[in-house]
Parts: C-alpha cells; sequence; structure tokens
C-alpha cells in the first residue's frame, strides 16, 4: 500500500449507514432489526478478513446494494424451517427417513385445533376432575381391536420396552433366535431386553423353532413369553415356528403372560384392498395374546406413536410404571391419532380418506396414465437439460412392512445427457442434488443410469410441475 493511501477497509460502508438503504429496511420489516443487524455485522465482518488476506480491493464487494443482498442471503438461510415438506417419489411408500406416514386432512385439522389453545387433554369434562390422557384413543382402539384396553406411547420401540420392562423385569424371557429382529438405526430386540432390566433366553434356530423349545426354556424366573413379528424380513425354505394360539395356551398353562410384537401394525384386513394380508392386532388378541403392540405411524397411517392393547389387568400395570410418564404422547399426536382411528369406522371409504392406504392400493394402471399425462410436460421444463422418459417400476411398502413384497409402479426416467449416451455418476449425482435444493425438494432414487421418480405418492401435480420449471436454472449454476 503507499504511503497516505487510504487502507481497503475504509471503503466499507458502516452498519448505521446501511441501516438507511432501502432494501435493508425492508429486511427489518420481514426478520427484524436484531436478526438483520447481526446478518449486517457478519457480512462486514467476512468482507473485512477478505480483504485482508486479497492484495487490493474488490469495488463491486463494496457496493452497498450487494452488501444488502449478502445480508438477505444469510437471513433467507436463517429462517428456512429446517424440517420441511418434500415431494417422496422415491418409490418406498412408508419411507422412514422421509416421515412415514402422511397425515389425512382431518388429523391435521384436529392438531390445528387442540394447537390453539387450552384442551381437556388430562381434564375430565364431565366431573370437572383430573383425566387420563389416553381416553382420548382407548375407546376407539378397544373397539377396532377387541381389546380390554390400551394405552399409548411415543413409538412402539418404548412399547415394546414398557412392556418388557413392566412385565418381565430382572426375569427371563424366551423369544424364538429366528425373531430377535434389528429395526431402523440398528436398534436390535437383544438390546432392547437389556435395557428393560431382562434376561433374553434364545430357544429354537434362526429358521426353525417348536413349542417344545418354549417349554424347556420357561422356569420359575420366567416373566412372560414374547413373539416378534418379523415385519421387515422374511424367512424362506426350511422352516417352522410356533402359531401364537399353542405359545399362548402354553404361556396361560404356566401362569405367564404371552405378548405379540406386531411392529407395523394394521387395523384392517388389507386384502380387501388388494394388498397382501398383514396380521391385526385384533386377530392377534383373538388368537390369545395377552397383549399386542405395534406402530400408529407406518400401515395405521397416524402419527408417530406405539399402541399397547390387550388385558385390562396388565395395562393397569403398565399405566403405574415410572416409565410410562416419559414415554407418554403429546396432545398433538393424541388428537391426529383420534382422528385417524374415527377413520377406520368406516372401512369403506377409508382407501379413499387414508393417504397411506390410498397411495399402497393406488392401481398401476392409475400410475402409469399419470406418467405418461407428466411425462410431455417434463420433457418440456428440461428441454437441453435432461431426457425424460415414462417407465415401468416397482414401488416398496417401506418402513419395516411387507419386506418381500413389491407394488408395480410407473415413474419418470431423467437423464443428464442425451438417450445413448453414457451417463456419468457424477451427473446423476449432480441431478439428483439438484432436485434437492428446489424449494420443495424431489426426492427420488438413481436406478438404471437414471435419476427415477416414481410416481405412486404424486398427489400434487401442479406443485411438481411448478418445481421442475425452476430445476434448469438450478442445475446451470
Amino acid at each position: 500500500m503507499n504511503e497516505g493511501a487510504k487502507p481497503a477497509w475504509a471503503d466499507i460502508p458502516s452498519v448505521d449507514r446501511l441501516l438507511h438503504e432501502p432494501a435493508l429496511t425492508a429486511l427489518i420489516a420481514t426478520h427484524g432489526r436484531t436478526a438483520t443487524v447481526a446478518a449486517l455485522r457478519q457480512v462486514l465482518k467476512d468482507l473485512r478478513r477478505g480483504l485482508a488476506e486479497a492484495s487490493q480491493a474488490v469495488p463491486e464487494a463494496l457496493d452497498e446494494t450487494a452488501i444488502a443482498a449478502r445480508a438477505a442471503e444469510a437471513l433467507d438461510r436463517l429462517f428456512q424451517p429446517s424440517l420441511r415438506p418434500v415431494l417422496n417419489l422415491t418409490g418406498t411408500v412408508l419411507h422412514t427417513n422421509l416421515g412415514r406416514a402422511p397425515l389425512p386432512d382431518e388429523a391435521i385439522a384436529a392438531i390445528a385445533d387442540v394447537a390453539r389453545g387450552a384442551s381437556n387433554l388430562e381434564f375430565d369434562l364431565d366431573s370437572g376432575r383430573r383425566g387420563d390422557r389416553d381416553s382420548h384413543a382407548e375407546a376407539l382402539i378397544c373397539r377396532l381391536t377387541g381389546a380390554e384396553a390400551a394405552t399409548v406411547v411415543n413409538n412402539n420401540a418404548a412399547a415394546v420396552l414398557l412392556v418388557l420392562n413392566t412385565l418381565a423385569q430382572r426375569r427371563r424371557v424366551p423369544v424364538s433366535r429366528g425373531e430377535l429382529i434389528e429395526i431402523g438405526g440398528a436398534f436390535r430386540m437383544p438390546d432392547i431386553m437389556a435395557r428393560a432390566g431382562c434376561t433374553l433366553v434364545e430357544v429354537g434356530t434362526t429358521n426353525r423353532t417348536h413349542l417344545k423349545d418354549y417349554a424347556e426354556a420357561i422356569d420359575k424366573r420366567t416373566g412372560m413369553v414374547m413373539k416378534v413379528h418379523r415385519s421387515n424380513f422374511a424367512i424362506q425354505g426350511f422352516t417352522a415356528e410356533v402359531e401364537e394360539a399353542a405359545l399362548a395356551k402354553l404361556a396361560h398353562d404356566r401362569g405367564i403372560p404371552f405378548a405379540v410384537d406386531l411392529g407395523s401394525g394394521t387395523l384392517v384386513d388389507l386384502e380387501r384392498f388388494g394388498l397382501p394380508h398383514e396380521p391385526t392386532p385384533g386377530e392377534t388378541l383373538a388368537g390369545g395374546a395377552d397383549l399386542v403392540t405395534f406402530s400408529t405411524d407406518k400401515l395405521l397411517g397416524g402419527p408417530q406413536g406405539g399402541v399397547i392393547a390387550g388385558r385390562r389387568d396388565l395395562i393397569a400395570q403398565l399405566k403405574r410404571n415410572p416409565l410410562k410418564r416419559a414415554m407418554r404422547c403429546d396432545k398433538l399426536t393424541i388428537a391426529a391419532l383420534e382422528a385417524v382411528l374415527r377413520l377406520y369406522l368406516d372401512p369403506d371409504r377409508l382407501a379413499e380418506r387414508l393417504p397411506v392406504l390410498r397411495h399402497l392400493a393406488r392401481a398401476e394402471a392409475d400410475i402409469a396414465a399419470q406418467a405418461q399425462r407428466l411425462c410431455p410436460q417434463v420433457a418440456e421444463r428440461l428441454d437441453g437439460v435432461a431426457t425424460v422418459e415414462a417407465v415401468a417400476c416397482h414401488s416398496q411398502i417401506g418402513s419395516g412392512s411387507m419386506p418381500v413384497h413389491s407394488l408395480p409402479s410407473a415413474a419418470l426416467s431423467l437423464r443428464p445427457a442425451p438417450t445413448g449416451r453414457k451417463v456419468s455418476d457424477a451427473a446423476l449425482s449432480r441431478l439428483a442434488a439438484a432436485l434437492r435444493r428446489l424449494p420443495l425438494p424431489i426426492v427420488g432414487r438413481v436406478a438404471d443410469g437414471a435419476v427415477l421418480l416414481d410416481l405412486r405418492c404424486m398427489d400434487d401435480e401442479v406443485a411438481f410441475l411448478d418445481q421442475v420449471q425452476a430445476l434448469p436454472m438450478l442445475l446451470r449454476r
């Protein structure tokens, strides 16, 4: 720097001066003065650091409009919610990472109603005394399952943990080796048992377990017998497992409870909707189980939660366990669950009103017709950016539900290069990443040298096409 010359940072405008800019006035009106000033100071701090490291000043960087624009970008990032809606076009209907079951309008309205103010969450309006938050869903669960009583906790893993800790703490629990499942996030049934304070007794072999295996494992230290539904994998070939009714009789003859963990529960026979049969809580209880546990946010199609249903005396024990308070659901979950359960009272219209069942039961021809309808519109918007083709594919149910079954579907195949040329993995990753950066992110899957957008869960074509319109701009950045 020449002697007597102004240092580059001296040209940086002050915060006070910048706050009089019209663009900054608008930012203050939108985001507040505190956040706007903090964003400005960070931008100016970054400028000073950059000027100190550079050999000369960049006039464009010191322009007040440019500084205001950088502050606006920082504020937009700050105030953008981290938890955002996305379009699930992965082909996995119950996608754990994407929030599992979408809620019906009735559940969303119920959440809004109780969120606005006070509610009778634990208040009995008839007596004017303290009530039980389980009461809002318990009667419906009992009606739909045939249970004597029920309680709700924050997920099915919590339901299993509560059952084990209440009925078998410091005691032994026989479970077939073929049922020692691992659920999402590396949570394993043996680990849950250990945390519950139980001793796992493995019986039988991976592929074959007989009634005598359980009988030989039961002794005076046994607290209960548990059967775990293999909802996220299947064993085929030379196999054998014990029927629930036989296990229930054995447990009752020995004077101990019998519980069944269904995992991904459904309250209706899915075969009436053209889907594979999945055991229901009602069937399980009718078969002799004393308790059954199942999720509310998988096949049931509700908010995240876990239900324990069955014998009244056992449910009463569960409710007295101090862990129950730590696992209880809040008013928003209970409101949504009650609304979803009421939809099951009208099974003839269930597929129309429950999004997860509507998506699972969609006819292949309907999805294929949608793909043909959308293909030219998407191709027009992505002209010169990607080739678009309607293709057949298969969806999966997801979240550990019916793992060996797939659903015929249709997708839009997007290739970031003309047909006939090899598409690099980098180009596919860039296209998939651009889809995820859209204002309403689109999440598909990469397969067969293309980004596949499975349309099974496509409900809003207008919103989808609006997002696709912005994709070329993102890819050219």
